[in-house]
C-alpha cells in the first residue's frame, strides 16, 4: 500500500503571514495534523528551517506529542537542527538542502558531494533510534552516494517532474529518470519515497515509478483544503493513491 504522509509546513506559512513573532495564532498546524491523521494520513512531515520562516520549534516539539503515525522532520544538515532532532526523536528525518532566497525546498541534496558528513549524520540519528532518509534528485550519481551513506530512505524529488507535466512528450521523460532512480535504489537495498509538487491530477503519472513506499504531499493538500476541508482534501488524495499497484510500474 502507497502510503501518504502530509506536509503541513504551508498551514503554519498562513499562520506566520499574520502572527509571526507572537507565540500563537491560527491556523494551527498542530491541529492540521490531528486533522490528517484523522482522516486516514500514515504520516505528518514538518521541515524546521534554520531562518523558521514557517514552522517553530513549539510546533515541532507539539507534533511530537500529539502525532501518533510517524512523525517525519525535514531538515538541513546543520549542528543547530541535527542536536533539535536528537533530542526530539521523530520516527525519521529527511536531510534536505536549504537556501534562504528559496521560497520552499528546491533540487535535491547533493550527497556526492558530502557523503560523509551526511553519513555521520546519518549514524548519530540511527544510533538515536531515528530511521534517515536523504532527498535526492533522480540521478543515479545521487542514488548511489546515498546507498554508500548507509541511510535506509532516499525521497525523490518530484519538481522537475511537476513542472514537466503539462507537456507529455516532457513528462515522460521525467517519469522516465523517477522510474530508473527508483529501480536503482531498489537494488541497492534503500526504500524508496518520493515528493515535491505531486498534486491531484499528476499523481497517477507516477503509478509507473516502482517500489514507492510514501508520498509526502503538502502545498495541493493544503490549497484544495481551503475549498473542501482539510479531511476531505486528505481523503481525496488518498483515494488516489489506493490504485497504485502493488511494487508500481504499471504502464
Amino acid at each position: 500500500m502507497l502510503k501518504l504522509g502530509v506536509n503541513i509546513d504551508h498551514v503554519a506559512t498562513v499562520r506566520e503571514a499574520r502572527y509571526r513573532g507572537c507565540g500563537h495564532g491560527e491556523p494551527d498546524p498542530v491541529e492540521a495534523a490531528r486533522l490528517c491523521e484523522q482522516a486516514g494520513a500514515h504520516g505528518i512531515t514538518a521541515h524546521l528551517r534554520e531562518d523558521r520562516r514557517h514552522i517553530q520549534d513549539r510546533d515541532v516539539w507539539k507534533l511530537r506529542e500529539i502525532v501518533t503515525t510517524r512523525l517525519n522532520l525535514e531538515m538541513a544538515n546543520s549542528p543547530e537542527i541535527i542536536g533539535i532532532a536528537l533530542r526530539l526523536k521523530p520516527d525519521i528525518v529527511c536531510i534536505v538542502p536549504e537556501r534562504r532566497q528559496e521560497i520552499t525546498t528546491e533540487g535535491g541534496l547533493d550527497v556526492a558531494g558530502q557523503r560523509e558528513a551526511i553519513r555521520e549524520t546519518r549514524q548519530r540519528m540511527n544510533e538515536a533510534g531515528i530511521e534517515v532518509s536523504l532527498f535526492i534528485a533522480p540521478d543515479p550519481v545521487q542514488v548511489e552516494a546515498a546507498a554508500s551513506t548507509g541511510t535506509q530512505f532516499i525521497e525523490l524529488h518530484t519538481g522537475a517532474f511537476a513542472e514537466a507535466w503539462p507537456d507529455p512528450a516532457a513528462r515522460a521523460v521525467e517519469v522516465e529518470r523517477l522510474r530508473q532512480a527508483a529501480e536503482l535504489a531498489h537494488q541497492a537495498g534503500l526504500r524508496v519515497n518520493a515528493g515535491h509538487g505531486i498534486h491531484y491530477q499528476n499523481l497517477r503519472d507516477l503509478y509507473r515509478v516502482p517500489h514507492l513506499v510514501e508520498l509526502n504531499i503538502g502545498h495541493s493538500i493544503i490549497s484544495r483544503a481551503v475549498m473542501v476541508g482539510l479531511p476531505a482534501a486528505v481523503q481525496e488524495m488518498l483515494a488516489l493513491m489506493r490504485d497504485y499497484p502493488a511494487g508500481g510500474g504499471a504502464a
